[in-house]
């Protein structure tokens, strides 16, 4: 859905807060060494946090961290930082040590008797980040609205939703209690906005490390001896490899070809599956939209609503409604598709809106609402009731997945029947048999590309975990399967320095640049400031010259990275002045300011009550962070929190089988 239409920010970084606060807070706080270093039994309990002190340890409550919870908030961190899978271990991490930090704030809170009773949760409802969704125009939305409101957008029963909200409260108060004492002065907030607005242009001289790596080139004795010197390094710098006999197959080779699917099977499956083909009620709308600024004055607020009634009449007048959002909407997302939003279901867009384009019926025009990104005139195109789809209609999309799970059952049919045969009868023979193709491998390690295969991962990773001459066995291949054998195994062990030349080189190479580009760069630097010129002393040294955009702080500038990095270095010269050498890792650079901005005196002081805010904001941030990470780190230092190892190692334990073990059959 286009950005105009969903919730706001605000509304969404709740949604997210009340299910992952803690999360939050954990974010910019490091894991605090040893808090997971206690063993533990049961595996649907993650973690146990016990109150301080000896009596709080043994006699006081105790607050259990779930394994599940930790689960559920790992995976919604992923998704909400749009992650790869792959970083899932790590992300549960932070999610123990987010829900733990959860736990002890809210025993902190409620020794301090922060808890927060049933009227301040319903004022908090009422006229908190929910209460345009809970209560539009003042009036509740009833019980079940309410409850379905919950169960849709968290998961969760209103018992549940209210505990964490709750919660969330009490968090808040208790850094609001911790934090309260922040003040900053009003030279900290000019400081911080001319800091801040200062924006820069400069020239900046890079030398590549690839570039001045390829420049150092030792002698033969040399890499012998570096060589022989690092030869615990390249002890086993070979890895283990094996040499392996395989008999793939695929559906194409399937006794009888591809098995068929039945319409008796797709209704069976339909009629099982009914929940997934049900179609919740939709509209497909239009719209267009003439923007309010946040904080616009009355005067541009009724421009904008006189404008948005004048394209309104020349609609009532026959207007094309799609040309006219072409030409007037201010929604970027479907202005150049005529205002064409696609079908929408209920809760997708903020409540004025949708109040309104399902009180519509296709073809009607609504008159001018509001909502708080201006003013919105809706056509309702189509519109289909909540229903479940007939079997006619999803049976093309039931028949490929049926025959899919028909031919993968079939083929591991088939390679179970050919492994039993392999295994009495030879590889060899059973090929023959079945007309299909021997073919052995030469020494592969572990991670290499196996020739032939779609994808030869899954029998790789068995190989590795079968003894030389074992019996045969099957993996899958991605298109089907493969039996084989693991016919040698050749162990790791040093290269002749001949054969491992190229990767010596390398590691030669990589050990010398850094000296050598601290070395360059200081020479540069140096002849940069002696000339009292940048592209002079580049070209004496044959390092290319850029030049960058003016650029703040939050900029990114090719070849430095970051400004808010080693290239922030730049903010604090004048106009004119040489930088000494930058290390940015990938390369070395010196730059001079050739234009410099700042924030004027007025600029200050228009924006300085926002800044201040902003400032505040931060330091109180700051000042909870490191409270809550001290916090932390007395309730592990007392013995306070016992960490589970089972479930911790079940939870880093990738799915499909043990940690580095092979794929299942």
């Amino acid at each position: 859905m286009i950005r105009f239409l969903q919730q706001n920010n605000r509304f969404t970084k709740i949604l997210f807060g009340v299910i992952i606060a803690a999360a939050c807070i954990t974010m910019v706080i490091t894991l605090v060494p040893g808090i997971f270093d206690t063993a533990g039994s049961s595996p649907d309990v993650y973690a146990t946090v016990h109150g301080t002190g000896y009596f709080g340890r043994v006699f006081g409550a105790t607050t259990d961290i779930k394994t599940a919870e930790v689960q559920q908030v790992a995976q919604r961190l992923l998704q909400q930082q749009k992650l790869p899978d792959f970083l899932l271990p790590y992300m549960t991490s932070r999610a123990a040590q987010a829900l733990v930090q959860r736990a002890i704030l809210l025993r902190e809170a409620n020794s301090m008797g922060l808890q927060v009773s049933d009227a301040d949760l319903r004022k908090e409802l009422e006229h908190g980040p929910f209460a345009q969704v809970l209560f539009p125009d003042g009036k509740f939305i009833g019980d079940d609205a309410y409850a379905s409101f919950v169960q849709n957008n968290f998961n969760l029963s209103k018992a549940d939703f209210e505990t964490q909200v709750k919660e969330e409260m009490e968090i808040n108060r208790l850094q609001s209690m911790v934090t309260g004492g922040v003040s900053v002065t009003d030279t900290q907030v000019r400081q911080y906005y001319l800091n801040q607005g200062t924006k820069v242009k400069f020239d900046y001289a890079v030398l590549s490390s690839d570039d001045l790596s390829k420049t150092i080139n030792p002698t033969d004795d040399q890499l012998q001896a570096f060589f022989r010197a690092n030869a615990a390094r390249y002890a086993n710098a070979v890895p283990e490899a094996r040499r392996i006999t395989y008999v793939a197959f695929d559906a194409s080779n399937l006794p009888g070809g591809r098995p068929q699917v039945t319409d008796a099977e797709m209704q069976a499956y339909y009629n099982q599956h009914k929940d997934q083909y049900t179609v919740k009620e939709q509209v497909k709308v239009r719209h267009i939209l003439i923007q309010v600024p946040q904080g616009a004055s009355a005067a541009v607020d009724a421009a904008a609503k006189a404008k948005a009634e004048d394209i309104l009449k020349q609609i009532r007048g026959g207007a094309d409604f799609a040309t006219l959002a072409r030409k007037y909407s201010d929604d970027p997302g479907s202005k150049d598709q005529g205002g064409e939003l696609g079908y929408i279901q209920h809760g997708a867009t903020v409540p004025e809106f949708d109040r309104t384009a399902f009180s519509l019926k296709p073809g009607q025009v609504s008159d001018v609402i509001k909502t708080q990104f201006g003013y919105h005139i809706l056509q309702v195109e189509d519109k289909q009731e909540a229903h479940v789809k007939s079997f006619a209609e999803v049976k093309d999309e039931i028949e490929p997945l049926l025959e899919q799970q028909k031919v993968g059952q079939t083929e591991q049919n088939l390679a179970q029947q050919l492994t039993g045969q392999a295994k009495s009868e030879g590889l060899a023979k059973m090929a023959a048999a079945h007309n299909l193709k021997v073919v052995t491998t030469g020494f592969l390690p572990q991670g290499s590309v196996v020739a032939g295969l779609p994808d030869g991962s899954a029998l790789l990773a068995k190989a590795f975990t079968t003894a030389k001459g074992a019996a045969p066995q099957f993996a899958s291949t991605g298109e089907g399967y493969a039996v084989f054998q693991v016919d040698d195994i050749q162990a790791a062990h040093t290269p002749e320095f001949a054969d491992f030349k190229s990767h010596i080189l390398n590691d030669y190479r990589q050990q010398q640049l850094p000296q050598l580009l601290a070395s360059k760069m200081r020479a540069l630097a140096d002849r940069a400031h002696v000339l009292n010129n940048l592209r002079q002393a580049a070209k004496e040294f044959g390092a290319k010259v850029e030049t960058s955009d003016m650029v703040g702080r939050d900029a990114q500038v090719p070849d430095l990275g970051a400004m808010s990095g080693p290239g922030a270095v730049a903010f604090s010269l004048n106009k004119g002045q040489i930088s000494d050498a930058i290390n940015t890792g990938d390369s070395g650079v010196v730059l001079s300011v050739i234009d410099k901005q700042q924030p004027t005196a007025d600029d200050i002081a228009r924006n300085f009550d926002e800044t201040r805010d902003k400032l505040l904001s931060q330091q109180r941030d700051e000042m909870f962070a490191v409270f809550v990470s001290d916090l932390t780190q007395k309730y592990e230092k007392g013995g306070s929190i016992r960490i589970n190892k089972r479930a911790q190692q079940a939870l880093q334990t990738p799915s499909g089988g043990p940690a580095g073990g092979p794929a299942g059959e």
